[in-house]
C-alpha cells in the first residue's frame, strides 16, 4: 500500500531564514509558501530526486510545529509515505496496531489527504501518510 518515500519534514524556527539554506543545499528553488491552515503551520518544499524536503513552521503557539521547536529545537519532524488509498492503508495499519493521532485524515499541503502515525507505536518515529488528489 506504500508506494513511496513523499517527503521527509524538518521543523523550522524562520521559514524565510532557511530557504536559502536549503536552497544553497540543494539546488534547487523552494516551492511557493503554503499556509496549511489545518496544521498550523507554512510548508515549503525542496525537490531532491524522488523525495522532497518540506519545511514547516509554526503559525500559531498551539501548532505542533511550534511545540515541537520549542521543545526540541529545529531538527527533523517525520518522514511521510504517499499510499495510494489513505483510508484502507489506515483500517490495516490499525488492525495491525499502529495508533494514529487524529480520528480522520485531514488536508495537507497541496490539497492533499494525511494522517500521523503516533510515534509510541511505530518506534518513535512520527510517520504522516499522503494520499494526493
Amino acid at each position: 500500500m506504500i508506494k513511496k518515500i513523499d517527503h521527509i519534514g524538518i521543523a523550522v524556527a524562520n521559514i524565510d531564514a532557511a530557504i536559502p539554506k536549503y536552497q544553497s543545499l540543494t539546488g534547487e528553488a523552494a516551492s511557493s509558501k503554503e499556509t496549511v491552515a489545518e496544521q498550523k503551520v507554512d510548508t515549503v518544499f525542496f525537490p531532491v530526486g524522488e523525495v522532497r524536503l518540506e519545511l514547516l513552521e509554526g503559525n500559531a503557539p498551539e501548532s505542533a510545529i511550534s511545540k515541537f521547536v520549542a521543545k526540541r529545537g529545529p531538527g527533523i519532524h517525520h518522514i511521510c509515505f504517499e499510499v495510494e488509498d489513505l483510508d484502507a492503508c489506515k483500517q490495516l495499519f490499525v488492525a495491525s496496531g499502529l495508533e494514529f493521532i487524529e480520528g480522520v485524515p485531514e488536508r495537507g499541503a497541496g490539497g492533499s489527504k494525511v494522517a500521523f502515525i503516533h510515534p509510541g507505536s511505530s518506534g518513535g518515529v512520527l510517520i504522516e501518510l499522503v494520499e494526493h488528489q
